[in-house]
């Protein structure tokens, strides 16, 4: 099963996916830690990628796709994996195709997390993290049991991702519908497109996407 996640910045893609990855045994990829890996690696193409980024340049597509492609040669990828983060383009949508097909593979499901864009920049502006476990909070829907206590560990420190404030939010909100949105007809066309409600509550999106992959 091989699946791509769509949505905004904040839509829950990379929770879902973790989800899906737990479940399923499929891989989990996102391009932003693929691209980290593989500088860290050392490799050449991560040495190439790292010149780009440390220079403020981007990383063109053929290089994401060469990563893309070495990754899911590996053997977490044998059942399948969940693209999140790539493609963003009709072009890199087009090139991900073509080097599938190079591999004999193939997508089987494209999904949209369909969202209200208001209440996703409350969303998304609202949440931060235990500092010291991770575990997510949000100001207005998840408060820790005890104030300023995690739940899950009993650290009292918490931060927030200084991109989480409304204006960057929305910038990246802008982004998204000039450059990922149209590749929306892209897959449309092919019939691979299915549209989740991303505002439910997350157990309820979790089901959704499972019976998507179920009848798949």
């Amino acid at each position: 099963m091989n699946l791509i996640l769509l949505g905004p910045p904040g839509a829950g893609k990379g929770t879902q996916a973790k989800r899906l990855e737990d479940k399923f045994s499929i891989a989990q990829l996102s391009t932003g830690d693929m691209l980290r890996a593989e500088v860290s690696s050392g490799s050449e193409l991560g040495v190439t990628a790292k010149k780009l980024m440390e220079a403020g340049e981007l990383v063109p597509d053929s290089l994401v796709i060469g990563i893309i492609s070495g990754r899911i040669d590996d053997e977490d990828c044998k059942n399948g994996f969940i693209l999140d983060g790539f493609p963003r383009t009709e072009a890199q949508a087009e090139a991900l195709d073509e080097m599938l097909s190079s591999k004999e593979l193939k997508l089987n499901k494209v999904v949209q997390l369909v969202v209200d864009e208001e209440a996703l920049v409350e969303r998304v502006t609202g949440r931060y993290t235990c500092a010291k476990c991770g575990n997510g909070y949000h100001d207005k829907f998840q408060q820790p049991s005890k104030e300023g206590v995690c739940d899950n560990c009993g650290s009292e420190e918490f931060k927030r991702r200084a991109d989480d404030n409304e204006e960057t939010v929305r910038t990246r909100l802008r982004a998204y519908h000039e450059q990922t949105a149209p590749i929306i007809p892209y897959y449309e066309a092919k019939g691979l497109m299915e549209r989740v409600d991303g505002m439910a509550d997350i157990e309820d999106v979790t089901k959704q996407l499972e019976r998507i992959l179920e009848a798949a």
